[in-house]
């Protein structure tokens, strides 16, 4: 198996880590990277593993690019989201498998456009792998798929420090332009049987999760769904994705928010033109830490009915839940959401590789990938999977002691 990386940051630590640690099959992995430091950075956490190889260069340049491409089985994108639909064109041009951890749903859609050239070239594009989106919508339509008839499906992500401390009680876990339009975008929701869209930041409910975390916070946010919503539609009544907080973050975003800080449109100041958008993404990485124990926390939710018993008893209602709360490993020195991020990127790199997924087109994954297999993957990985069954009718009792 030979893997292309785009991208030595912390996912693709996180990627490079998994394909070369935790996948036996692994022949080579070719990382490519314009900042030598991170390269060197990823060769020295790698040991200077002899399948390593190191590629400084510019992934916006597809000459250099398109050989490495080539003689990969899979190419997957750790970089900026806006710059995976070139890379989608240029892994068809080469007929190699990709794969990216996306946040976007215009550059999605883009990348959707895609689906008959992939085809033509026997090439499965998977966009928006990784934790959300990625492994919430599989176990969203995972959860659904087990329910004879499927109400709602209700998904609570969030990346959290272990010791929050102001002011946002947050740590900056990937790109802070992708935090923003998180909090800014549109979100895709089902509501009644129709895709709708919400604003994002709104809808702020409480949740609670065991100790030490307690009563936190979640609200909408946009692009966790990714295609969910359309596989989902004419199944489920209701889907939403809300992202996990400690309490008050939302009303400080919505502050900044309302004060125009995440606005892209510039403002003169002292004679400058300066957009308050990149502002605040500047302040966001100067203030915010990026050190420290985190977790990760996921509920998945489907609530409906099984099927009619024997007898002719009726359907029974039932709520179906997968928890799972992961923290950083002081092992690896892998964060939680490195973790939980790269971990499912690189397991479904090894399933387009070793061809247990053929689904040649741009293809929404949680129609494709097996999400057993997935969590058993993620569970021999040191991720802890809680499941139970429950009475839709009564408070969610969490997992039988």
């Amino acid at each position: 198996m030979r893997y292309l990386l785009l991208g030595a940051g912390l996912q693709g630590t996180a990627i490079a880590w998994d394909l070369l640690r935790q996948v036996e099959d692994t022949v080579a992995l070719t990382v490519v990277d314009r900042d030598p430091a991170a390269l060197s950075r990823l060769a020295e956490r790698l040991q200077h593993d002899p399948r390593l190889v190191l590629h400084r260069g510019d992934v916006e340049d597809p000459v250099p690019l398109a050989p490495l491409f080539a003689a990969a089985s899979v190419a997957i994108s750790a970089v900026n989201y806006w710059l995976n639909d070139e890379l989608t064109a240029l892994a068809i041009a080469q007929c190699t498998h990709f794969l990216d951890l996306g946040g976007n749903n215009a550059i999605v859609a883009r990348q959707f456009a895609r689906d008959h050239a992939a085809r033509q070239a026997g090439v499965t594009v998977v966009p928006d792998t990784g934790l959300a989106p990625g492994l919430a919508g599989i176990l969203g339509w995972h959860l659904a798929q087990s329910l004879d008839r499927c109400e709602t499906v209700r998904l609570r992500v969030g990346g959290l420090p272990l010791d929050p401390h102001p002011p946002l009680n947050y740590q900056l876990v990937f790109a802070v332009q992708g935090l923003i339009n998180e909090y800014i975008e549109e979100c895709l929701v089902i509501r009644e049987g129709e895709i709708r869209t919400v604003p994002g930041l709104s809808e702020l409910a409480t949740l609670v999760f065991p100790p030490p975390f307690g009563e936190l916070e979640a609200f909408q946010t946009s692009g966790g769904t990714s295609t969910l919503p359309q596989s989902l539609h004419g199944r489920v009544r209701n889907l939403d994705y809300k992202t996990i907080r400690y309490r008050g973050h939302c009303e400080q975003i919505r502050l900044l928010r309302d004060l125009g800080l995440t606005s892209s449109e510039p403002i003169a100041v002292d004679g400058a033109w300066v957009a308050p958008r990149n502002l605040l993404a500047q302040r966001f990485e100067a203030v915010l830490p990026r050190e420290g124990d985190d977790v990760v926390l996921l509920l998945a939710e489907a609530e409906g009915f099984t099927a009619a018993g024997a007898g002719g008893s009726p359907p029974r209602a039932r709520r179906e839940t997968i928890r799972i709360i992961d923290r950083n490993d002081p092992t690896t020195g892998l964060s939680a959401m490195t973790r939980m991020t790269g971990f499912p990127a690189a397991i479904i790199a090894r399933m387009l590789a070793a061809g247990e997924v053929s689904a040649p087109g741009a293809v929404p994954q949680e129609t494709i990938i097996p999400a057993e297999k997935l969590l058993a993957a993620l569970a021999q990985r040191g991720v802890r999977i809680e499941r139970w069954q429950s009475d839709p009718a009564l408070p969610n009792p969490g997992p039988a002691q």
